[in-house]
């Protein structure tokens, strides 16, 4: 398949690697010479604009950090009239369902469909093959979404129409905040038992209070240096899911206070 692909960084490039590995065909966008450079060793053929990985892709992926940046790739230049009729654009950026919404209105001019297709895990993941990928859209975009996403995710799981997979996404990781802020509370507790913290770690992955936010944690050997890896793009996801309740005139329940707990406010701005 000929796939375009914009944010070749942390996650894009580890997946870009899968594509070419895969077989598929991969222009991938690289603003400077190094980052061109970096790219051509992964087998995909790195461009210097949106516009050229567009022409003439089945499918393009958008891998980028924030919802901003997705507006601006998708909506800010040329890319939906660069794209050939009948390709499907998928992005993996996680964010507001109506990003999504209004790229897919955007798109219908065009005959492009759209894809939302968040993903739970990290660079290793991909590596192996390994990545979650959720996916909101029709039943036929899914199904050639899955024959690009297929080269690094597994399971990759159809959710629902459009913007289900962000909806999902945002879910899943203010429940991992929340998760989170409870280890860092019990991390406290143990303070006040006496217990220092590193021996606590060590200690409870092999208990019954184990699960994934405590593995994860202990595996940097304190909450506060799993929340600096980690801390920006939890914060960042968990203020889109807070902003979107709000509108709903909801709230986050028990979650709210458990997230205070561990991980710091998020300005959008």
């Amino acid at each position: 398949m000929r796939i375009g692909f914009v944010g070749a960084g942390r996650m894009g490039r580890p997946m870009i690697e899968r594509l070419a590995k895969a077989g598929h065909t991969v222009r991938a966008v690289g603003r400077s010479a190094e980052t061109r450079a970096a790219l051509a060793e992964t087998g995909a053929e790195p461009v210097a604009s949106v516009s050229a990985a567009a022409a003439g892709a089945e499918a393009l992926v958008v891998c980028v950090f924030t919802d901003d940046q997705v507006r601006e790739v998708c909506l800010g230049g040329s890319l939906l009239s660069d794209l050939p009729r009948g390709a499907v654009l998928i992005v993996h950026t996680t964010g507001s369902p109506a990003t999504v919404a209004a790229i897919a209105e955007a798109a219908e001019h065009y005959g492009v469909e759209v894809v939302d297709a968040p993903v739970s895990g990290g660079p290793h993941n991909i590596a192996a093959g390994k990545l979650t990928v959720f996916l909101g859209g029709s039943e036929d975009a899914v199904a050639r979404a899955r024959e690009v996403v297929c080269a690094y995710a597994d399971p990759a799981v159809h959710v629902g129409a459009l913007g289900s997979g962000q909806r999902v996404k945002l879910v899943n990781n203010a429940l991992f905040a929340a998760q989170i802020g409870l280890v860092a509370d019990a991390v406290r507790l143990g303070e006040q038992l006496g217990l220092d913290e590193a021996t606590l770690l060590s200690a409870l992955p092999h208990a019954s209070s184990s699960g994934r936010a405590l593995l994860s944690v202990a595996s940097k050997g304190a909450v506060t240096q799993f929340m600096a890896s980690v801390g920006e793009f939890l914060g960042k996801d968990v203020a889109v899911a807070r902003a979107l309740v709000a509108e709903l005139g909801g709230d986050l329940g028990i979650l709210e206070a458990a997230i205070d707990a561990g991980v710091p406010a998020h300005d959008p701005a």
